[in-house]
């Protein structure tokens, strides 16, 4: 049953019961807009040359804003169902009448076990409406979210597309490189490597190649370089050094090649101007970055 024939039927229901009517529904994200704009962002990802993080992290939050959104309205179609059994069950068993009050051949406990399923049936249909009322507002306050969002999305491909050829005249200058070797990386992510490593202790080691990442760890483009042991957060002097790491990157990115960075939540892209931008929560220390830097290179 659709959103706004369950509207109906709570509006129904709530003018019985002196409720108030709940605020028309919100329009449902478009599958549609975002499919296109997925494609937009996968074919800017191919000419930049590499996953964009403010892309990843918009397309992120778009997921979860759109799958709580389908859940809520999950929610809203079965308190919709019981809403109308419980509306249809009381219809059914209908009020006590005057006739039945003053029979003298209907026992007394049937007559209070009547009156107290009819109370308990009144009850659970108030408690059903007020919580599809409830589910209505906060579903469509979840598809606003979802449409603002896919709108984010939209605005970050518009301004990344305009960017486009300050990127072309940034990759140009650094060229393409393909994996190669042993280890399977670009000569330029294994100066990167060896650089970071004269100038930085790395006593909890690093990882590189990933193969079947569809990011730059698949690619031989990247590198985690362990600030703690894998799964708790650095602190004193290892969150200091990555700190320092971090620093030295950005300074020297231009000399060496470096494309992206995230450290501790936040990412650092040259292509898109650079910066620190906060990341969404991924879940973890290690898929927030709290436990190593992540170094992209072009």
């Amino acid at each position: 049953m659709t959103i706004w024939r369950t509207a109906v039927l709570v509006a129904v229901l709530a003018g019985l019961l002196g409720l108030p009517v709940p605020p028309p529904a919100a329009a449902d994200p478009s599958p549609a807009s975002l499919r296109k704009l997925t494609k937009q962002a996968e074919e800017l990802e191919k000419r930049y040359r590499g996953q964009i993080q403010s892309l990843e992290d918009i397309k992120l939050q778009v997921k979860r804003a759109t799958t709580t959104s389908s859940t809520l309205q999950a929610q809203l179609r079965t308190a919709q169902a019981e809403a109308a059994r419980i509306a249809q069950t009381s219809y059914m068993v209908g009020p006590l009448t005057t006739v039945q009050l003053l029979a003298p051949d209907i026992e007394p406990y049937v007559l209070l076990g009547q009156a107290a399923n009819m109370t308990y049936m009144a009850d659970e249909r108030t408690k059903r409406v007020e919580n599809v009322q409830k589910l209505i507002e906060k579903s469509k306050q979840a598809k606003i979210a979802a449409n603002d969002k896919i709108e984010k999305l939209k605005k970050e491909i518009k301004k990344l597309q305009s960017k486009q050829r300050d990127v072309e005249r940034l990759l140009a200058k650094y060229g393409f490189q393909q994996p190669g070797g042993s280890e399977g990386l670009t000569p330029r992510m294994i100066s990167v490597r060896a650089d970071i490593m004269r100038n930085f202790p790395m006593k909890y080691g690093v990882g590189c190649l990933r193969p079947g990442d569809p990011g730059e760890h698949g690619k031989g483009r990247a590198c985690d370089f362990m600030m703690s042991r894998g799964g708790t957060m650095a602190a004193g002097s290892d969150e200091a050094r990555g700190d320092a790491l971090a620093d030295y990157l950005i300074k020297n990115g231009a000399r060496l090649g470096v494309m992206y960075i995230i450290w501790k939540q936040r990412y650092y892209d040259i292509r898109s101007g650079g910066g620190w931008d906060p990341m969404s929560d991924r879940g973890g220390v290690t898929a927030n970055h709290y436990d190593h830097v992540h170094v992209s290179v072009f």
